[in-house]
């Protein structure tokens, strides 16, 4: 179950190279990955977190080598010519079957030296798939040794683009975008396989809810820039809050959380949890006295908080919170949709869990819907289980647009985190602007925390107009290029008025509360030109 699930230890991944490499560490007994098509044999050496192969190319013309009745034979399927069916029979050789073994030899020989293939009916052989079909598109081992991967790559911006695709997808393919499998099941060809697969002898996917070609390539990019061994990705970013809390802390248990928060986080702490005896304290983002208190009166199971928080942006010292909540045995995780992967590393800080609504920064165009947690697969797995049960699964449809708009993440952001500080402060110094909430500002009550763990401070500013509710409401609605629209984090700017958008169910006085106040405004900037942002919030400003 897990572990079959477990994207990065069931299908190891391998890095794309032009020439075949010979000088790496055989696979080791008892098993790895191997992929073959009918262009290449795929030899995988990897683990979670770092994973590369040797990749063996054929010439073009290998297929034609092939006598009519041995493609005949092989149902015209490129991995049948190399690989034998009934390797899981036949007794095993540095981590190679007989037959297995002999299809190395024979595609490394037909890389190196451009040998002819004997194409006697007895030199053709069969294969069937891992998966049970006989497409010969996906043939598999599992369990290779470890191996580090993305060496020769130095920054955020190339790991998303390349982690999970040319540094290692699960998919044979030479497309350069990464297939959507659009499936709900997967098939074995004789019962023998299934027992195989559940036995753990086979690697496979069984079920949609369980796993998806494309799902795995997106949480492998998502792991490989957060540091993580493992990473799920879900339905929702509340679909991953609510599911990682329902796993993680046991009935009758004990939670500390942060007053500023996204709210339909606290509606579930608040109204859902105490329905299972589940408790919290709720504290003040900085308040590091109120947290050790918290840790000291309870026996605390989880430590969650979003950092920079919604909508004030507050930052939490995730290194000291983790040292504090590790001594007395709590879980720290870190919601960092605001921060981002490439402008805050939480678990290089410490946390054990970092938290996305990827809908926002990670998907990076309005268009998808997805949440994901990432850490080690240890603490993983309790939340994949659970996962597997509830099944808040994410389409393959959106899992590509995930893996689409990572590869402009760092390109996105760049240009969010410079135009968000300097229109933070021209607000700052603006007249008719009462007070700007923004990490990269001196003015900010933990901008000393957010200098040392953040490398930038995010696309979204928040502040008060110096006005009631209408006036706000007049000053959103003279902009011209945002929207007035929930989330954040898109290409296109986006703007609401709080009040209005997330809290008017409440009086005014209970909106007060959670400090909500009615001149409260949060804007999301795109990617649009400074300029021409900065012109219309200037414009939109001088009509109230």
């Amino acid at each position: 179950m897990a572990a079959i699930s477990s994207c990065a230890r069931v299908f190891s991944s391998f890095e794309c190279r032009s020439d075949p490499d010979f000088t790496g560490v055989p696979p080791s007994p008892g098993g790895g990955k191997f992929s073959a098509n009918a262009n290449s044999v795929v030899l995988s050496r990897g683990s979670v977190g770092g994973l590369s192969s040797l990749i063996f190319k054929f010439p073009p013309n290998f297929v034609r080598q092939l006598s009519t009745k041995a493609r005949r034979n092989c149902s015209n399927i490129g991995v049948a010519q190399v690989v034998a069916a009934s390797w899981s029979n036949n007794e095993v050789v540095n981590g190679l079957t007989p037959a297995a073994a002999k299809a190395v030899d024979a595609a490394a020989a037909v890389s190196v030296a451009q040998v002819e293939i004997a194409t006697g009916e007895e030199e053709a052989v069969v294969v069937e798939n891992v998966n049970g079909c006989s497409n010969g598109r996906n043939v598999q081992f599992e369990g290779l040794a470890d191996m580090k991967y993305a060496s020769f790559l130095s920054s955020d911006g190339s790991v998303a683009i390349h982690a999970g695709e040319r540094l290692g997808r699960g998919i044979d393919t030479d497309a350069i975008t990464t297939p959507v499998v659009n499936t709900s099941a997967y098939f074995f060809k004789k019962t023998a396989d299934l027992i195989d697969f559940k036995e753990k002898r086979r690697a496979s996917f069984e079920y949609g809810r369980y796993g998806n070609y494309t799902t795995v390539v997106a949480e492998e990019k998502i792991s490989a820039l957060e540091g993580a061994e493992s990473t799920l990705l879900l339905a929702s970013g509340m679909c991953a809050s609510t599911v990682m809390l329902l796993a993680l802390v046991p009935a009758g248990g004990h939670i500390v959380t942060t007053t500023d928060c996204y709210r339909k986080t606290r509606i579930f702490i608040e109204t859902i949890l105490p329905k299972m005896g589940i408790t919290a304290t709720v504290i003040d983002p900085a308040d590091i006295g109120a947290l050790e208190s918290a840790l000291d009166k309870n026996k605390v199971t989880l430590f969650f908080t979003e950092s920079p928080t919604n909508p004030f942006l507050r930052c939490v010292d995730i290194e000291l919170v983790s040292k504090l909540c590790h001594e007395k045995g709590a879980l720290v995780c870190i919601d960092g949709t605001f921060a981002t992967p490439l402008n805050q590393k939480a678990l290089a800080l410490g946390a054990d869990f970092i938290l996305h609504s990827a809908t926002k920064y990670i998907g990076g165009h309005n268009d998808v819907i997805a949440g994901c947690i990432s850490g080690s697969e240890k603490l993983i797995s309790p939340v994949r289980n659970l996962h597997h049960i509830l099944g808040g699964v994410l389409n393959p449809n959106a899992a590509y647009l995930i893996i689409r708009g990572m590869k402009t993440l760092h390109l996105r952001i760049q240009q969010q985190n410079s135009t968000a500080l300097r229109m933070a402060e021209i607000l700052e110094a603006h007249p008719k602007v009462r007070r700007v909430y923004y990490p990269g500002l001196s003015s900010h009550p933990e901008h000393h925390i957010a200098k040392r763990q953040m490398t930038g401070f995010g696309g979204v500013v928040s502040f008060e107009v110096d006005g009631d509710l209408m006036t706000t409401a007049k000053f959103v609605d003279a902009l011209k290029i945002p929207y007035i629209a929930p989330s954040f984090g898109g290409c296109e700017s986006i703007v609401d008025q709080p009040a209005i958008m997330s809290y008017w169910d409440l009086c005014q006085s209970d909106r007060v509360k959670y400090g909500i106040m009615d001149n409260l405004v949060r804007f999301s900037f795109g990617v649009e030109d400074f300029d021409d942002l900065k012109a219309d919030i200037l414009q939109a400003l001088d009509t109230i």
